[in-house]
């Protein structure tokens, strides 16, 4: 396991940021954050700046979001997790030239 501090200092440089804010799944509770994990709490999209689209059922998670001021779209999802994936997972990155 990578040390937080590592995994900071490492986002920070590839980024080429002076700082870097992690937000845990389940808001940093262990038991929240392995439930949650399990249900892909962390497999979030991210549809523009500042806004995601996550799993309805993963209410710690989707409030922390919006704690650290991130939009939270949220979808029910009952079907798509059969395919045990996330809104990230299940998507595709989509190019188009401007209409």
């Amino acid at each position: 396991m990578i040390p937080e501090a590592d995994l900071v200092d490492t986002l920070k440089k590839a980024l080429g940021i002076p700082s870097i804010k992690l937000i845990e799944s389940g808001g940093g509770d262990a038991v929240t954050a392995a439930r949650e994990q399990w249900n892909d709490s962390t497999n979030t999209l991210a549809i523009a700046p500042g806004v995601v689209v996550t799993y309805s059922r993963n209410e710690a998670s989707n409030e922390v979001l919006r704690k650290n001021g991130i939009e939270v779209v949220e979808i029910d999802g009952s079907e798509l997790v059969r395919g045990r994936g996330g809104p990230r997972c299940m998507s595709m990155p989509l190019a188009r030239e401007e209409i």
